[in-house]
């Protein structure tokens, strides 16, 4: 799954993405000072990987990994190819959901493209240079629906009526995820490839000062986001840099200790980026490896195994399912089993996050 990081220039997107995959992506206080995107992949946080590693002596710990893509700073008019207007958007269209880095601090040594600090309207820039793309490209359909749809093609005429249902909610200035749709037009949607129906998180960037509070800016924002039914995650890009950028784990905790912060930004972003994009974990533990597993929200047992080996989801017997905080508490499968507390599934069980799984099969 890729998550594109954008923004306007000098909001402290490639700072943050520095933070989040120690990538080392140039960070400067110049606009368009990212032109190709830096692509990295940042582990999803876990405290159930550690414990089941050392419940079981692992040789091998293998989280679950989401990629970041760092786009270029976005201006106004990048719809209609401003700055590096139609590069961004189809960087956009290649994510499946986005983080929009909001500055939300006053520094008078970091220029603002507009000459001055107001997450709102940069927000709305941004908000704006995506639906204006989407009603270019909704309109280009719509053109070529109506002029075969003159036969009074059935089809046709469902399409168009959808399209134009479309286009008049990006008219009226808000994106296409904030449309009702059932699953069918869901689906319908999704196979148009538009930039606004792709969920969004806001990233309030503040400063090192405010660690630990919310000024009027970081309030704005978070209405906006209740408003749209996005969410929003607090942090300092900075501060996150510099914590990413430390080695060793103690030296690391008692940094972000010094700021008053129990848990990462980073991490509370990244496991919010993971919610967001209907994702869930199911885990395999043992002497080799302890490792966790992505799937979607939903996904039935044989799906879930396939995700190991096509073989596994083919010769799908049963799953074996402990809950992990009563593995954790009886120490062992076999101690598990002799307790009864082994739930065996079959084809129809939803895998749930934190499954602890055993699959059985036949080849």
């Amino acid at each position: 799954m890729k998550l594109g990081v954008v923004g306007l220039p000098n909001v402290g997107k490639s700072t943050l993405f520095n933070a989040i995959t120690k990538a080392g992506a140039e960070s400067a206080n110049y606009p368009f000072c990212t032109i190709e995107p830096n692509v990295g992949v940042v582990a999803v946080p876990d405290y159930r990987l550690d414990a089941l590693a050392k419940l079981y002596t692992s040789k091998k710990m293998v989280p679950t990994y989401l990629e970041f893509v760092d786009i270029a700073g976005l201006v106004k008019g990048a719809s209609r190819g401003e700055g590096l207007g139609n590069k961004f958007l189809s960087h956009i269209r290649e994510v499946d959901a986005i983080v929009h880095v909001v500055r939300c601090f006053e520094d008078t040594n970091i220029t603002h493209v507009d000459g001055s600090v107001d997450p709102l309207r940069d927000i709305e820039t941004i908000n704006l240079e995506l639906i204006f793309s989407d009603m270019d490209s909704v309109y280009k359909r719509l053109a070529k629906a109506r002029s075969g749809a003159k036969s009074g093609d059935r089809k046709l005429l469902a399409e168009i009526a959808f399209l134009e249902r479309i286009y008049e909610v990006l008219e009226s200035g808000m994106p296409v995820r904030s449309i009702d749709f059932t699953e069918e037009e869901l689906i319908q949607a999704k196979d148009l490839y538009l930039l606004t129906t792709k969920p969004v998180i806001y990233a309030a960037n503040i400063s090192e000062e405010e660690i630990g509070t919310e000024n009027d800016m970081v309030k704005s924002v978070r209405e906006f986001a209740d408003n749209e039914g996005a969410s929003v995650v607090v942090l300092s890009a900075k501060i996150e840099e510099d914590i990413a950028s430390i080695d060793d784990d103690e030296e690391r905790k008692m940094f972000a200790e010094e700021y008053g912060l129990s848990e990462s930004g980073l991490n509370v972003l990244v496991s919010c980026c993971y919610e967001l994009l209907g994702l869930i974990s199911y885990l395999t533990a043992g002497e080799k490896e302890t490792r966790a597993w992505t799937i979607e929200r939903g996904t039935k047992a044989p799906q879930a195994a396939g995700k190991i080996h096509s073989d596994f989801e083919k010769g799908f017997i049963r799953a074996e399912i402990i809950d992990f905080p009563v593995l954790l508490e009886l120490g062992s499968y076999n101690a598990a089993k002799e307790k009864g507390k082994v739930r065996s599934e079959g084809k129809e069980y939803v895998i749930k996050d934190g499954d602890v799984v055993l699959f059985r099969f036949n080849v």
